[in-house]
């Protein structure tokens, strides 16, 4: 009985999306949303016992009692957690939000993006579009471009969505707002500057106190991102446990060949340019990079951007032989096989990459907002 309230109450959350927006709501919505939430737990509570052939002896009070406990504990945790969300806005979150405004409003804008950080942004920047301001700050936030090389800047940046919040007196900015929909951002417009968007979902939402008109090409669901963060997990999980079993036999060869550290760590750039560390085996000798240098004539790419060798004497194990002939070692063969790939399955627990496609965080769509 207790596996099933406990699955039972987890589905219910899931298919009701009874967290949605719970840091909007007041004390007397989050009782309601509690008290709803217990009496369709009761119900599929009573209809298990009704199913269950012992069912029967199982005791009423118990049941009722349930409810009322749930209740008082379901809603002291809400409110507790709701409060520690709201010390955690000020301190903002995962999100990195660019603001594209003109200098008179942009301390307004600022202040109503803080006050109402529902959506846990940091404020990495500030566009203005009538003054050149790039090395100023306003209210603490850095201007970092001008409309005319916003994109610019932007595609060079860890930047996950972009508010352009200016005044009725200035241009609607149609060319900046398709440049960051193609690189996949997503964009909030003031409302009374809205166009028509044929073709596309369209649905309410607020961002910094804004009410925004969302429209969208391909979005996810509070649902859908759930269902793939889990798979993620639960991947990521077995992923990690395989890791595991193969450390044991990898490890003891990379430290015999090459003594040092058996993971290798790099900052790689991710979805919408933020940048995350990413682990492998150690598949190559420790001067490695040192010895980049001295065989750069050999390298197969002839652009200089990447670096390629038909065989790497920088793996560990590969050596050439006086003869003439080649000889691999434990470097070459978890490159092959790519073993040496499955420590990122901690990048997918972690939630800096995904199974399939990207992270909840960095979920693969294309969202234009108009505030």
């Amino acid at each position: 009985m207790i596996s099933f309230v406990i699955l039972a109450d987890l589905f219910l959350i899931i298919i009701f999306e009874s967290y949605k927006g719970v840091l909007r709501r007041g004390h007397y919505q989050e009782l309601h949303s509690v008290i709803r939430q217990m009496i369709l737990l009761e119900l599929a509570s009573g209809l298990y016992l009704f199913t269950v052939s012992d069912g029967h002896s199982f005791s009423r009070t118990v049941l009722y009692l349930m409810g009322v406990f749930y209740v008082f504990l379901s809603y002291g945790t809400r409110i507790a957690w709701k409060k520690h969300l709201i010390h955690k806005m000020a301190e903002g979150g995962e999100h990195s939000l660019y603001i594209v405004t003109n200098y008179d409003q942009a301390a307004k804008v600022i202040r109503n993006v803080k006050e109402h950080n529902y959506n846990r942004y940091n404020i990495n920047g500030l566009i203005i579009v009538d003054k050149n301001a790039v090395g100023r700050k306003i209210s603490g936030i850095p201007v970092v471009a001008e409309l005319e090389n916003a994109a610019s800047y932007i595609c060079q940046q860890w930047v996950d969505e972009v508010f352009v919040n200016i005044d009725e007196s200035y241009s609607y900015p149609d060319e900046l707002i398709q440049e960051l929909l193609e690189m996949g951002m997503v964009v909030h417009v003031n409302l009374a500057k809205v166009k028509s968007t044929s073709g596309q979902k369209q649905f309410v939402e607020t961002v910094g106190g804004y009410t925004v008109l969302t429209t969208t090409m391909n979005y996810a669901t509070d649902r859908q991102a759930f269902a793939k963060r889990a798979l993620d997990i639960l991947g990521g999980l077995v992923g990690c446990f395989l890791t595991g079993i193969i450390f044991i036999f990898v490890a003891p060869a990379i430290y015999i060949s090459s003594p040092g550290p058996i993971f290798f760590s790099q900052t790689r750039i991710g979805q919408n340019g933020k940048p995350f560390k990413m682990y492998k085996f150690r598949s190559m000798y420790m001067d490695a990079e040192e010895r980049k240098a001295e065989l750069m004539a050999q390298n197969k790419m002839s652009d200089g951007r990447m670096f390629k060798l038909d065989f790497d004497p920088r793996v560990i194990g590969n050596k050439i032989l006086p003869d003439g002939s080649r000889k691999t070692g434990i470097g070459e063969f978890i490159r092959k096989t790519s073993l040496d790939e499955f420590p990122q399955f901690w990048n997918v627990l972690n939630g800096d990459s995904g199974i399939i496609g990207t992270t909840k965080k960095n979920l693969d769509f294309t969202r234009v907002s108009l505030a």
